[in-house]
């Protein structure tokens, strides 16, 4: 390890960086523990069936997340740290009527399609309203998440996610093992903590002054230029986590859904890792990006290979584990999701490392080339899910996942090559 690297390292360990990283790793910890251990729970007072069809309500929100406000969320970063002059109050404020116009055209979509949309997902068609309730207050949410972050204000991000989690299972749990409301409780917890996460966060949005209702034609032509070539890209990256289930209800079973669910959960925790690292790790080296030397930049990719070899350990330290963590700790139902962990696991250290190389394509603006690159993984996934579960059942989604992973962070790495130049091949200096 050369000397500036090591250097490099040590700055990282006392900066703002590892502080940051360390409070969102630790909130994205606590955030996906506490559901998860109530897991011993659920899986004793809930069937295969029942986490079934949660699982479908999940892949239904992914699905419509992304039209309901046009995934212009991302544009409130970017216009935060633009040295341009302009109100970024107003421009929130026309991101929100933006949101307003979109939730009308997708629930007019959800109710004429309700049918066949409920025949695909075996979640019942009376329910399909929760939907897009749920879609509304990730939107909400995840503007005030996003303007906390980039003010570097990771404690409040972290307890606001934390306190939504903490209510969220607290209602999960009377509804479901005290009511014994089966599934019907676990959807109506999200609903009700949902709902009260949105009124708190549209008051601290209003309160802190983010929030300005002036229609403004150029701020909405700004945040649809970002946003809707991100579409296809947000939408591909919800087909290749989530097309996995709706194969598996369709040609397996829902309650095969259910159990491949609780693999998925376990495995899932590399993913966390790797989101809240890359919360902390996007401001850091977009700072460091704008006056960059050669050097710097081969610093910066020696940190990556690191990184990447030591989110591959951690996906070969979860698989080895889990046929005995999850003997234990699940109910005997569930018995079978340890299979499905090693493939989910793997995947998402392919996700990790996407999100290093995929930074330098958002960087430099090129998010329409990668909205293509991310639909071409979510056909093939498409196309995988349906061969490999024919050849091998159920694990060949968690196999399909993970091979439309890796294919993603490939051609990723290739554009970020391209659009964003880094010195990827390392040569050694001259002794």
């Amino acid at each position: 390890m050369s000397s500036r690297l090591d250097a490099m390292l040590k700055k990282i360990l006392r900066s703002s960086l590892l502080r940051s990283s360390a409070v969102y790793t630790t909130s994205s910890v606590v955030n996906a523990a506490i559901p998860f251990l109530v897991m011993p729970i659920l899986t004793r007072y809930m069937t295969p069936t029942d986490y079934g069809i949660v699982s479908m309500m999940t892949v239904l929100v992914g699905l419509v997340s992304p039209f309901v406000g046009l995934n212009i969320h991302g544009a409130i970063s970017v216009k935060y740290f633009d040295r341009t002059p302009h109100n970024l109050p107003r421009y929130i404020g026309n991101c929100f009527l933006l949101l307003f116009g979109s939730t009308l055209i997708l629930s007019l979509l959800l109710w004429l399609f309700a049918g066949p949309i409920s025949s695909l997902t075996a979640f019942p068609r009376q329910w399909l309203a929760v939907v897009i309730l749920l879609s509304i207050g990730q939107f909400v949410t995840i503007v005030l998440l996003t303007l906390w972050q980039v003010r570097d204000n990771p404690y409040r991000y972290a307890s606001f996610q934390i306190l939504q989690t903490v209510m969220n299972v607290t209602l999960t749990l009377i509804l479901v093992v005290a009511m014994h409301m089966d599934w019907r409780g676990r959807v109506l917890a999200q609903v009700i903590s949902g709902i009260v996460v949105t009124a708190a966060g549209l008051v601290l949005l209003w309160r802190g002054g983010w929030i300005k209702l002036d229609y403004n034609l150029a701020d909405m032509r700004h945040a649809l230029k970002f946003g809707v070539p991100l579409i296809p890209h947000a939408l591909g990256a919800i087909l290749i986590t989530q097309t996995d289930r709706i194969f598996i209800t369709k040609m397996v079973g829902i309650a095969d859904t259910g159990i491949y669910t609780v693999g998925f959960q376990l495995g899932m925790i590399i993913e966390l890792l790797a989101s809240s690292f890359n919360k902390a790790y996007v401001p850091w080296l977009y700072r460091r990006l704008g006056g960059i030397d050669l050097a710097g930049k081969q610093e910066i990719v020696k940190l990556t290979y690191l990184y990447f070899c030591g989110i591959l350990l951690l996906a070969l330290f979860l698989s080895l584990v889990a046929p005995w963590f999850l003997s234990f700790f699940v109910g005997k139902d569930f018995a079978g999701s340890a299979r499905y962990t090693p493939w989910i696991a793997l995947g998402f250290a392919f996700s990790g490392m996407y999100y290093m190389v995929a930074n330098y394509v958002f960087y430099a603006g090129a998010t329409h080339i990668l909205a293509w690159v991310t639909l071409l993984t979510a056909a093939v996934n498409i196309v995988m899910n349906y061969v490999l579960i024919k050849i091998n059942g159920a694990v060949g989604a968690a196999q399909a996942s993970a091979l439309a992973f890796f294919i993603s962070f490939i051609l990723t790495w290739a554009l970020s090559s391209k659009v964003y130049p880094m010195p990827w091949r390392l040569r050694r200096r001259a002794v």
